[in-house]
């Protein structure tokens, strides 16, 4: 089970500031639920402070697999896709809910950032919008934009990666 710290530091911030008070999330490979102030179920009663969040995390079972033949090995990657996987400095802002992805703050507008644009901590990158709401995404961390990974106006789910960012 691996899970992004700033992802779950910023859903957390977001949850909070939207004043949310349960929240979950699962796929096939980890569980994840919120819940702020109360009595949190599962694992005894247990009495939070109000702003506080409760983190609980479970792996998820994968589901049986029926009797098929085996896959062929897939192809060996092209090179270019193996450095950049390896690139130590290379790091992917994500999704932090489901939304419709938008580059500018405006149709009319120039798009937040470009392919080639330095970013720094809390600059606007895009905005997702989710239940008529806008929501800014903000870079965590200074780089330089190297890839915009999803079209302007289309659909996004929790977790999906927006933008591949090279650290400075």
């Amino acid at each position: 089970m691996n899970i992004n710290l700033k992802q779950l530091r910023a859903l957390v911030r977001l949850l909070e500031k939207r004043n949310v008070s349960d929240f979950e999330f699962e796929d096939e490979h980890v569980r994840i639920r919120l819940t702020r102030g109360g009595v949190v179920p599962q694992g005894g009663a247990q009495h939070l402070a109000p702003a506080a969040f409760h983190f609980q995390s479970a792996p998820v079972a994968p589901p049986p697999q029926a009797q098929a033949p085996a896959a062929p090995a897939p192809a060996a990657a092209p090179a270019a896709a193996l450095a950049a996987a390896s690139d130590e400095n290379v790091s992917y802002v994500t999704s932090p809910f489901v939304g419709t992805f938008y580059r500018s703050p405006s149709p009319d507008a120039p798009p937040f950032v470009e392919v080639g644009s330095a970013i720094r901590v809390g600059q606007a990158l895009c905005i997702i919008e989710a239940m008529k709401l806008m929501n800014e995404i903000e870079a965590d961390s200074p780089g330089t934009i190297v890839e915009i990974l999803v079209d302007n106006g289309k659909p996004v789910e929790f977790g999906q990666r927006l933008f591949k960012v090279r650290s400075s």
